[in-house]
Protein backbone atom coordinates (compact mmCIF):
# COMPACT_ATOMS: atom_id res chain seq x y z
CA UNK A 1 0.00 0.00 0.00
CA UNK A 2 1.18 3.23 -1.30
CA UNK A 3 2.72 4.96 2.19
CA UNK A 4 0.22 8.77 2.47
CA UNK A 5 1.46 11.70 2.51
CA UNK A 6 -0.84 14.41 3.27
CA UNK A 7 1.73 17.12 3.59
CA UNK A 8 1.82 17.22 -0.06
CA UNK A 9 -1.31 18.93 -2.40
CA UNK A 10 -2.44 16.97 -5.66
CA UNK A 11 -4.86 20.04 -6.35
CA UNK A 12 -2.87 23.25 -6.40
CA UNK A 13 0.11 24.30 -8.72
CA UNK A 14 2.02 27.39 -9.19
CA UNK A 15 2.81 29.71 -12.37
CA UNK A 16 6.07 30.11 -10.40
CA UNK A 17 6.81 25.85 -10.81
CA UNK A 18 7.19 26.74 -15.27
CA UNK A 19 9.50 29.26 -17.00
CA UNK A 20 7.83 31.08 -19.28
CA UNK A 21 9.82 33.34 -21.31
CA UNK A 22 7.24 35.95 -22.55
CA UNK A 23 7.86 39.29 -20.29
CA UNK A 24 3.97 40.57 -20.98
CA UNK A 25 2.24 43.30 -18.69
CA UNK A 26 -0.88 43.70 -18.87
CA UNK A 27 -2.91 46.85 -19.89
CA UNK A 28 -4.35 48.73 -17.50
CA UNK A 29 -7.06 49.33 -19.44
CA UNK A 30 -8.74 46.38 -18.43
CA UNK A 31 -8.76 46.98 -15.04
CA UNK A 32 -11.06 49.85 -15.17
CA UNK A 33 -14.48 48.65 -14.01
CA UNK A 34 -17.83 49.05 -13.39
CA UNK A 35 -18.89 49.63 -10.23
CA UNK A 36 -22.60 49.01 -10.52
CA UNK A 37 -23.73 47.09 -7.49
CA UNK A 38 -24.93 43.85 -8.16
CA UNK A 39 -28.19 42.00 -6.73
CA UNK A 40 -27.94 39.67 -3.35
CA UNK A 41 -30.72 37.45 -4.52
CA UNK A 42 -28.08 34.31 -4.13
CA UNK A 43 -26.85 35.66 -1.06
CA UNK A 44 -27.34 34.63 2.74
CA UNK A 45 -26.98 36.29 6.16
CA UNK A 46 -24.79 35.70 8.45
CA UNK A 47 -24.39 37.04 11.69
CA UNK A 48 -21.25 36.08 13.03
CA UNK A 49 -20.51 35.49 16.29
CA UNK A 50 -17.65 33.73 18.09
CA UNK A 51 -16.83 29.88 16.55
CA UNK A 52 -13.56 27.63 16.85
CA UNK A 53 -11.80 27.65 13.97
CA UNK A 54 -8.96 25.18 13.18
CA UNK A 55 -8.11 21.67 13.96
CA UNK A 56 -6.08 19.67 16.17
CA UNK A 57 -6.85 16.18 14.54
CA UNK A 58 -4.29 13.40 14.12
CA UNK A 59 -4.58 13.92 9.64
CA UNK A 60 -4.34 17.43 9.84
CA UNK A 61 -1.67 19.16 7.35
CA UNK A 62 1.28 20.57 10.34
CA UNK A 63 2.87 22.85 7.43
CA UNK A 64 -0.43 24.50 6.42
CA UNK A 65 -1.26 25.89 10.06
CA UNK A 66 -4.38 24.81 10.61
CA UNK A 67 -4.16 24.63 14.26
CA UNK A 68 -4.23 25.37 16.78
CA UNK A 69 -7.85 25.15 17.67
CA UNK A 70 -8.69 29.17 18.84
CA UNK A 71 -11.57 30.88 19.25
CA UNK A 72 -12.28 33.16 16.85
CA UNK A 73 -14.74 36.35 16.14
CA UNK A 74 -16.40 37.09 13.19
CA UNK A 75 -18.60 40.22 11.92
CA UNK A 76 -21.81 39.89 10.35
CA UNK A 77 -21.69 39.32 6.84
CA UNK A 78 -23.15 37.92 3.09
CA UNK A 79 -21.73 35.87 1.37
CA UNK A 80 -22.50 33.88 -1.98
CA UNK A 81 -24.66 30.80 -1.76
CA UNK A 82 -22.51 29.00 -4.66
CA UNK A 83 -19.48 29.75 -6.35
CA UNK A 84 -19.14 32.50 -8.77
CA UNK A 85 -20.92 30.65 -12.07
CA UNK A 86 -19.16 30.52 -15.83
CA UNK A 87 -22.74 32.31 -17.01
CA UNK A 88 -21.75 35.18 -14.15
CA UNK A 89 -18.03 35.55 -14.85
CA UNK A 90 -19.34 35.90 -18.52
CA UNK A 91 -21.50 38.99 -17.64
CA UNK A 92 -18.29 40.57 -16.22
CA UNK A 93 -16.51 39.63 -19.13
CA UNK A 94 -18.94 40.75 -21.63
CA UNK A 95 -19.35 43.98 -19.30
CA UNK A 96 -15.60 45.22 -19.12
CA UNK A 97 -13.39 43.30 -21.75
CA UNK A 98 -11.38 42.04 -18.89
CA UNK A 99 -8.06 39.68 -19.49
CA UNK A 100 -7.52 37.09 -17.33
CA UNK A 101 -4.56 35.80 -16.09
CA UNK A 102 -4.38 33.22 -18.23
CA UNK A 103 -5.32 34.76 -21.48
CA UNK A 104 -2.04 37.18 -20.88
CA UNK A 105 -0.11 34.33 -20.14
CA UNK A 106 -1.82 32.33 -22.99
CA UNK A 107 -1.95 29.33 -20.84
CA UNK A 108 -3.25 27.89 -17.36
CA UNK A 109 -3.12 24.44 -15.66
CA UNK A 110 -5.32 21.22 -16.90
CA UNK A 111 -5.47 17.60 -15.15
CA UNK A 112 -4.78 15.02 -17.28
CA UNK A 113 -7.73 12.84 -17.85
CA UNK A 114 -9.53 16.10 -19.06
CA UNK A 115 -7.72 16.47 -22.20
CA UNK A 116 -8.73 15.34 -25.68
CA UNK A 117 -6.75 13.54 -27.14
CA UNK A 118 -5.35 16.07 -29.95
CA UNK A 119 -5.31 18.84 -26.78
CA UNK A 120 -2.90 16.11 -25.56
CA UNK A 121 -0.61 16.12 -28.19
CA UNK A 122 0.25 19.39 -28.26
CA UNK A 123 1.32 19.63 -24.96
CA UNK A 124 4.72 20.71 -24.36
CA UNK A 125 5.40 21.02 -20.45
CA UNK A 126 4.69 19.23 -17.30
CA UNK A 127 5.77 20.22 -13.71
CA UNK A 128 7.70 17.81 -12.41
CA UNK A 129 6.29 17.55 -8.78
CA UNK A 130 3.02 17.04 -10.32
CA UNK A 131 2.87 15.47 -13.54
CA UNK A 132 -0.95 15.03 -13.56
CA UNK A 133 -1.27 18.56 -14.56
CA UNK A 134 -0.64 19.81 -18.27
CA UNK A 135 0.78 23.12 -19.40
CA UNK A 136 -2.33 23.87 -21.89
CA UNK A 137 -1.93 27.02 -24.29
CA UNK A 138 -5.14 28.21 -25.05
CA UNK A 139 -6.98 26.86 -21.76
CA UNK A 140 -8.68 29.88 -20.07
CA UNK A 141 -12.81 30.20 -18.24
CA UNK A 142 -14.09 29.79 -21.14
CA UNK A 143 -12.12 27.06 -22.71
CA UNK A 144 -11.32 25.11 -20.13
CA UNK A 145 -9.65 22.09 -21.09
CA UNK A 146 -8.00 23.93 -24.57
CA UNK A 147 -9.21 25.88 -27.35
CA UNK A 148 -11.03 22.50 -28.91
CA UNK A 149 -13.14 23.02 -25.42
CA UNK A 150 -16.04 25.53 -24.44
CA UNK A 151 -18.66 25.83 -21.39
CA UNK A 152 -21.73 26.21 -23.78
CA UNK A 153 -23.67 23.08 -21.80
CA UNK A 154 -21.19 24.23 -18.58
CA UNK A 155 -23.00 27.53 -17.63
CA UNK A 156 -24.05 26.78 -14.24
CA UNK A 157 -20.27 25.03 -12.89
CA UNK A 158 -17.99 27.09 -11.35
CA UNK A 159 -15.51 29.59 -13.16
CA UNK A 160 -12.38 27.86 -13.41
CA UNK A 161 -8.54 29.19 -14.44
CA UNK A 162 -9.23 32.24 -12.24
CA UNK A 163 -6.38 33.84 -10.60
CA UNK A 164 -6.62 35.60 -7.38
CA UNK A 165 -6.02 38.68 -9.32
CA UNK A 166 -8.80 37.73 -11.44
CA UNK A 167 -11.22 37.22 -8.53
CA UNK A 168 -10.65 40.41 -7.05
CA UNK A 169 -11.36 42.15 -10.37
CA UNK A 170 -14.52 40.53 -10.69
CA UNK A 171 -15.44 41.26 -6.81
CA UNK A 172 -14.62 44.71 -7.70
CA UNK A 173 -17.27 45.06 -10.69
CA UNK A 174 -19.64 43.20 -8.54
CA UNK A 175 -19.32 45.39 -5.84
CA UNK A 176 -18.61 42.44 -3.80
CA UNK A 177 -15.60 41.29 -2.19
CA UNK A 178 -13.39 37.95 -1.08
CA UNK A 179 -13.72 36.20 1.88
CA UNK A 180 -11.62 36.09 4.96
CA UNK A 181 -10.17 32.91 5.81
CA UNK A 182 -11.87 32.92 9.32
CA UNK A 183 -15.49 34.09 7.52
CA UNK A 184 -14.72 31.25 4.76
CA UNK A 185 -14.68 28.43 7.54
CA UNK A 186 -17.28 30.14 9.51
CA UNK A 187 -19.60 29.81 6.80
CA UNK A 188 -18.27 26.25 5.52
CA UNK A 189 -19.14 24.91 8.98
CA UNK A 190 -22.68 25.44 9.07
CA UNK A 191 -23.49 26.09 12.88
CA UNK A 192 -21.52 22.62 13.29
CA UNK A 193 -18.44 22.52 16.15
CA UNK A 194 -15.27 21.24 15.03
CA UNK A 195 -16.89 18.24 12.50
CA UNK A 196 -14.38 17.48 9.61
CA UNK A 197 -17.08 18.68 6.89
CA UNK A 198 -20.18 21.02 6.61
CA UNK A 199 -22.32 18.07 7.38
CA UNK A 200 -20.97 16.47 10.01
CA UNK A 201 -17.82 13.96 10.44
CA UNK A 202 -18.99 10.91 8.41
CA UNK A 203 -17.62 11.71 4.56
CA UNK A 204 -20.62 9.28 3.34
CA UNK A 205 -23.81 9.36 5.97
CA UNK A 206 -26.06 6.72 5.11
CA UNK A 207 -23.56 6.27 2.17
CA UNK A 208 -24.53 9.32 0.33
CA UNK A 209 -21.92 11.50 -1.14
CA UNK A 210 -22.10 14.62 0.05
CA UNK A 211 -19.78 16.86 -2.13
CA UNK A 212 -17.37 16.34 -5.67
CA UNK A 213 -14.03 14.60 -4.58
CA UNK A 214 -11.89 11.92 -6.14
CA UNK A 215 -12.98 8.31 -5.95
CA UNK A 216 -10.88 5.50 -7.22
CA UNK A 217 -6.91 5.85 -8.12
CA UNK A 218 -5.32 9.31 -8.14
CA UNK A 219 -4.37 10.70 -10.56
CA UNK A 220 -4.63 7.81 -12.77
CA UNK A 221 -8.64 6.27 -11.94
CA UNK A 222 -11.83 8.15 -10.96
CA UNK A 223 -14.53 5.96 -10.92
CA UNK A 224 -16.73 8.50 -10.57
CA UNK A 225 -18.93 6.95 -7.53
CA UNK A 226 -20.29 10.47 -7.29
CA UNK A 227 -21.13 11.66 -10.27
CA UNK A 228 -18.05 13.61 -11.80
CA UNK A 229 -15.28 13.23 -13.27
CA UNK A 230 -14.37 17.04 -13.56
CA UNK A 231 -16.62 20.19 -11.96
CA UNK A 232 -19.78 20.28 -10.88
CA UNK A 233 -22.87 22.34 -10.95
CA UNK A 234 -22.40 25.13 -8.07
CA UNK A 235 -26.08 23.26 -6.92
CA UNK A 236 -25.21 19.45 -6.68
CA UNK A 237 -25.32 18.09 -3.16
CA UNK A 238 -27.33 19.25 -0.37
CA UNK A 239 -26.45 22.77 0.96
CA UNK A 240 -24.84 22.82 4.38
CA UNK A 241 -26.67 24.17 7.58
CA UNK A 242 -26.30 27.86 6.53
CA UNK A 243 -28.03 27.21 3.01
CA UNK A 244 -24.25 27.13 1.50
CA UNK A 245 -23.04 24.21 -1.23
CA UNK A 246 -20.03 22.91 -2.12
CA UNK A 247 -17.96 24.09 1.07
CA UNK A 248 -16.04 20.89 0.70
CA UNK A 249 -14.90 19.77 -2.95
CA UNK A 250 -15.25 20.94 -6.69
CA UNK A 251 -13.30 23.59 -6.93
CA UNK A 252 -10.82 25.43 -4.41
CA UNK A 253 -11.80 28.89 -3.74
CA UNK A 254 -9.55 32.13 -2.85
CA UNK A 255 -9.79 34.19 -0.03
CA UNK A 256 -8.65 37.55 0.32
CA UNK A 257 -5.59 36.61 3.20
CA UNK A 258 -2.08 35.97 2.52
CA UNK A 259 -1.24 32.31 3.47
CA UNK A 260 1.19 32.62 6.39
CA UNK A 261 1.30 36.10 7.86
CA UNK A 262 4.40 35.61 9.50
CA UNK A 263 6.40 35.63 6.07
CA UNK A 264 4.87 38.89 3.93
CA UNK A 265 8.10 40.01 2.17
CA UNK A 266 9.12 39.29 -1.28
CA UNK A 267 7.73 40.44 -4.70
CA UNK A 268 3.68 40.29 -4.37
CA UNK A 269 3.50 38.17 -7.16
CA UNK A 270 5.62 35.32 -5.12
CA UNK A 271 3.65 35.22 -2.04
CA UNK A 272 1.22 32.36 -2.03
CA UNK A 273 -2.42 33.48 -1.05
CA UNK A 274 -5.07 31.57 0.77
CA UNK A 275 -7.39 29.10 -0.65
CA UNK A 276 -10.04 26.49 0.95
CA UNK A 277 -12.24 23.81 0.64
CA UNK A 278 -10.22 21.83 -1.60
CA UNK A 279 -11.74 20.50 -5.50
CA UNK A 280 -12.69 17.38 -7.44
CA UNK A 281 -8.74 16.44 -7.29
CA UNK A 282 -8.40 15.79 -3.65
CA UNK A 283 -8.80 12.51 -2.70
CA UNK A 284 -7.65 11.03 1.14
CA UNK A 285 -4.79 9.13 -0.44
CA UNK A 286 -2.96 11.82 -1.29
CA UNK A 287 -4.46 15.34 0.05
CA UNK A 288 -7.36 14.90 2.26
CA UNK A 289 -7.68 18.89 1.99
CA UNK A 290 -11.39 18.94 1.48
CA UNK A 291 -11.93 18.80 5.48
CA UNK A 292 -13.37 22.59 6.76
CA UNK A 293 -9.99 23.16 8.57
CA UNK A 294 -7.83 22.58 5.90
CA UNK A 295 -5.87 24.79 4.05
CA UNK A 296 -3.74 25.38 0.68
CA UNK A 297 -2.20 28.13 -1.61
CA UNK A 298 -0.59 29.59 -4.68
CA UNK A 299 0.26 32.59 -5.66
CA UNK A 300 -1.75 35.62 -7.08
CA UNK A 301 -1.29 35.02 -10.48
CA UNK A 302 -1.58 31.20 -10.89
CA UNK A 303 -4.79 29.35 -12.08
CA UNK A 304 -6.16 25.92 -12.84
CA UNK A 305 -8.87 23.90 -13.85
CA UNK A 306 -9.90 23.31 -10.76
CA UNK A 307 -9.68 26.68 -8.75
CA UNK A 308 -12.42 29.41 -8.76
CA UNK A 309 -14.21 31.94 -5.85
CA UNK A 310 -17.14 32.88 -4.10
CA UNK A 311 -17.81 36.17 -2.90
CA UNK A 312 -18.78 38.55 0.65
CA UNK A 313 -20.13 41.46 1.56
CA UNK A 314 -20.03 43.17 4.70
CA UNK A 315 -22.88 43.74 6.98
CA UNK A 316 -22.38 47.16 7.91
Amino acid sequence: MREVDHNKSCCSVSRSTIRNNANIEKDGTNRTLSTKQKHRDDMVYLEGGNFLMGTEDPDANPFDQEGPVRDVTVRPFYVDKFAVTNRQFQEFISDTNYQTDADTFGWSFVFHLLLSDKTAEKVKQVPVQTPWWRVVEGATWNHPEGPDSSIEDRMDHPVVHVSWNDAKAYCEWAGKRLLLEEEWEYAARGGLVQQRYPWGNTLHPNGEHRCNIWQGEFPTKNTKEDGYLGTAPVHSFPANGYGLYNMSGNVWEWCENWFDKNKVSGKPTNRPKAMRGGSYLCHDSYCNRYRVAARSCNTPDSSSGNVGFRCAVSAE
